[in-house]
């Protein structure tokens, strides 16, 4: 790799000390204690480069002192060698005595004044490091990256000061986008927390939460699912159905459709791959003619249906949306149409994804402890708390609405790390500078709320 503009380039060999643990050294896992030094390895390490510390390995003293060449220090670097390779954390703290497992790097500066590790730690997680660990990995069967392999990783090398300006922006962006998935977290675990309330409490005509069992007795009465508010019902998903025939569907894989009917333009034939936790993915892998859609019209989805995996991950459910068009549904999922008169298929979506009562319902399908399939008769029989079709609309106002406050955070989080990814390619190269930057991007995750 030849200079940059405005950087030398080095191998990591001359800037940093590469250790890794030689073998166990007898270290047994009947060896691992209650307490005493800490021992890192790959698992403990998080996507954002943290340790975990609480989940950490303890080893005896004595097994800690026989290896003084990966003892970690603050401002080292750890990165992982095999397996889940090029897993860095920085080393910003330390909760007592610390050392590596043998699957780790010990990455520390030479001369920290000449190359921070704070700048290094953007370097080893970068799409260029990445490149290069996939044309150096070796072994058949557990990918590795040697010892003598690594340090020949070369890298532009700016000045102390330009490597503090350059970690200052990257590190922002970092806290902003820990800051926003703290933040996504806390709202779907408040989403769970509403759903249960309101599933099991409702809204009253005031427009608030009833007050709970305990606390109004006389507003509720005990049934299959529980206590639930006295003027709802509790009925079989069966009677919820829509008036189409059938109203729950599983396509024709396998029987009246044939592998060598499947083209790859054509109509969307739709599977456990479009069905995630709440959300359609429009990406077709399989197809079928004009012709055979209309053949097998009976297996054709509407807006709003219910769609349910059957097989893989069992019991992902989304809706399919209004703009999808024509498609079929495969074996692979079940789909219902709801009579919307009735139930909202929104709620019965979250239900089916987040409930316990429906977990449990679908546990009859197990077989050997592995959940198999769904069977019709299962979902049939499934039983659903019945508000008044007012009090479904009142509800799901509340859960959208928390719902539209995760996908807006999750979109600007996805925009963060977009720009994050561009702006390391840059700033890492020196083809565009720090120094104006920095104001900018602390100015706009300010803005953004983080």
């Amino acid at each position: 790799m030849s200079n940059f503009p405005h950087w030398p380039v080095r191998p990591t060999g001359d800037v940093f000390l590469v250790k890794g643990r030689i073998g166990w050294r007898n270290l047994r896992h009947s060896d691992f204690c209650a307490d005493g030094p800490h021992l890192i390895t790959g698992m403990h390490i998080d996507s954002t480069g943290r340790v975990d510390w609480n989940s950490c390995f303890r080893i005896p003293r004595r097994k800690f002192d026989e290896s003084p060449e990966i003892q970690v220090k603050v401002g080292d670097l750890v990165i992982t060698k095999d397996g889940t390779i090029g897993k860095v954390a920085r080393i910003d703290w330390l909760p007592g005595d610390t050392s590596l497992n043998a699957h780790l790097f010990l990455v520390r500066p030479i001369q920290p004044e000449t190359c921070s590790a704070r700048f290094a730690f953007h370097v080893f997680t970068s799409a260029v490091f990445r490149n290069f660990i996939e044309t150096q990995k070796s072994g058949s069967t557990l990918a590795g990256l040697g010892e003598a392999k690594f340090v020949q990783f070369q890298f532009p090398l700016p000045t102390i000061k330009e490597q503090v300006l350059v970690s200052d922006v990257l590190d922002t962006l970092d806290t902003a986008i820990r800051e926003t998935e703290a933040l996504i977290d806390k709202l779907k675990a408040v989403k769970l927390g509403l759903l249960h309330d309101l599933l099991t409490r409702g809204i009253d005509p005031s427009g608030q939460l009833r007050p709970t069992q305990s606390e109004a007795p006389q507003l509720y009465k005990e049934t299959p699912l529980g206590w639930i508010p006295r003027e709802w019902e509790v009925a079989q998903l069966v009677s919820l159905l829509a008036d189409v025939d059938p109203a729950m569907r599983s396509g024709p894989f396998g029987s009246a459709l044939l592998k060598e009917e499947l083209v790859e333009i054509g109509l969307p034939l739709l599977g456990i791959d479009n069905v995630h936790t709440e959300r359609f993915i429009a990406e077709f892998k399989r197809c079928v003619t004009p012709e055979k859609f209309r053949q097998l019209s009976r297996y054709a989805v509407r807006p709003s249906d219910l769609m349910i995996t059957i097989m893989g991950t069992v019991g992902r459910c989304c809706l399919v949306p209004d703009d999808l068009g024509l498609a079929l549904s495969s074996k692979h999922t079940w789909t219902i149409s709801l009579d919307q008169d009735r139930y909202s298929p929104f709620l019965a979506m979250l239900q089916v994804n987040y409930s316990p009562w429906v977990a449990q319902h679908f546990a009859r399908d197990q077989q050997g402890g592995t959940m198999m399939a769904i069977r019709s008769d299962t979902l049939r029989s499934l039983l659903l708390p019945v508000p008044s079709l007012e009090e479904q609309h009142a509800i799901e106002v509340r859960l959208r609405e928390v719902g539209n406050r995760i996908d807006a955070e999750t979109a600007a989080l996805e925009k963060m790390k977009l720009e994050k990814s561009a702006l390391m390619d840059d700033l890492l190269t020196g083809r565009v500078r720090v120094t104006p930057l920095l104001k900018s991007v602390q100015q706009a995750t300010v803005q953004m709320g983080t």
